[in-house]
């Protein structure tokens, strides 16, 4: 029963997750010109010209960066749904309206919506119409939010899984999914949660940080996968992590007691006049930690690809030069680039620690009950000591 309890609180963890980070929009760097008269139009009306060049730049973003389309290869993309809540209604279309490179516009119901650096915006024979593109809110399932979605059904059916085999052989010895899960469990937990927050209070934040840990690591893995369902930098949006980041600072906010804000805001055995500078400092800390967080997260996982993305490029690069020196740079290219995934293998695991290990110690300085403020030392201790 308590194994069905946890599962439920990941569940709801992992949708609260996964609903509050669907505000990420997409971004794809591209030069547009939308002076065409698309609104009497019926059908997308094509604005862009392709030089056919290799373009290392706009092919790094496209895979680092969201997207309303899953580009899987060549010009073949798998289409995401479009959702747009104007002031005149809500509109849904397919993504595959924009085209494969998103240079078309396409002639709604209320308005000519087109794709400008990956977010959507109003165009009219002016080209963006910027008093309409602030009425429209886009709630489009893009790249990241589906991915979400398969990282939970993935994380569900991982511990569902496992649950349902520890119901069926109670005091067994775990195997299968039991034998990769339960190590890493047991690791949050005695490694992570109990010397962060103590033996006493860890069991109220393990949810949350069982949850945040898989779901990165999950995410993480996926990433490195280089064909569907993989190949996402989830973790690696900004968007992504801010929500991350966000949940530790809200539930550190609420668990938080009087001792510890106590320290915050006026801090004991301090002179007041050094509160008067200490004090802001203390409380700019609060927000910088969660900040630090989603900054950590989002800077290793993204320059991970970049980096393996662009000596990739290389082979191209130097291939429009000269064959013979593409061919030859190619070697040194898939030598690093199978290198940086390996080592993206290791800074995967690492990056879904060290949050959850940061959460965990912010988590524990919230409900620290503290010493005596003027160091009071009882006999017993005394005697001890002096012994």
């Amino acid at each position: 029963m308590a194994n069905k309890i946890n599962i439920f609180k990941h569940f709801l963890l992992s949708s609260a997750l996964f609903f509050a980070s669907t505000v990420a929009f997409a971004y794809e760097p591209q030069d547009k010109d939308y002076g065409q008269n698309t609104t009497e139009n019926p059908e997308p009306v094509e604005h862009k010209e392709h030089d056919g060049k290799f373009n290392a730049g706009k092919m790094i973003m496209e895979h680092v960066s969201d997207n309303h389309q899953w580009h899987m290869w060549g010009h073949f993309s798998i289409p995401l749904p479009v959702i747009l809540k104007t002031d005149k209604g809500i509109e849904m279309f397919s993504s595959a309206r924009f085209g494969h490179e998103g240079n078309f516009a396409y002639p709604g119901k209320y308005y000519t919506y087109a794709l400008e650096e990956g977010q959507v915006v109003v165009v009219d024979d002016a080209g963006i119409n910027e008093e309409a593109t602030a009425k429209v809110t886009d709630f489009s399932i893009t790249k990241n939010v589906a991915s979400m979605f398969i990282t939970m059904i993935l994380m569900l059916w991982v511990f569902l899984s496992v649950a349902k085999s520890y119901t069926k052989n109670p005091g067994k010895a775990p195997k299968g999914l039991q034998s990769f899960v339960e190590p890493l469990i047991m690791f949050v937990r005695d490694d992570v949660a109990k010397p962060s927050i103590g033996d006493k209070r860890y069991q109220r934040f393990m949810p949350f940080l069982l949850t945040v840990f898989f779901f990165v690591l999950f995410s993480n893995y996926l990433g490195l996968v280089p064909f569907f369902p993989g190949g996402v930098n989830l973790t690696g949006s900004i968007s992504v992590a801010m929500v991350l980041a966000g949940f530790t600072l809200i539930i550190t906010f609420f668990v938080a007691n009087k001792h510890y804000w106590h320290h915050v805001f006026a801090m004991p055995g301090v002179p007041i006049p050094v509160l008067i500078i200490l004090t802001p400092i203390e409380i700019l800390g609060l927000f910088l930690r969660p900040f630090v967080l989603m900054i950590r997260l989002f800077a290793n996982i993204t320059a991970g690809h970049i980096i393996a993305l662009a000596f990739f490029s290389l082979i191209f690069i130097f291939g429009e030069m000269n064959t013979g020196l593409g061919l030859g740079v190619s070697l040194f290219s898939l030598v690093f680039t199978v290198f940086m995934g390996f080592l993206e293998l290791l800074v995967a695991f690492l990056q879904a620690y060290v949050f959850t290990l940061l959460s965990a110690i912010y988590f524990g300085s919230a409900v620290d009950e503290g010493h005596d403020v003027h160091n009071h030392v009882d006999d017993h201790d005394m005697a001890r000591t002096t012994h």
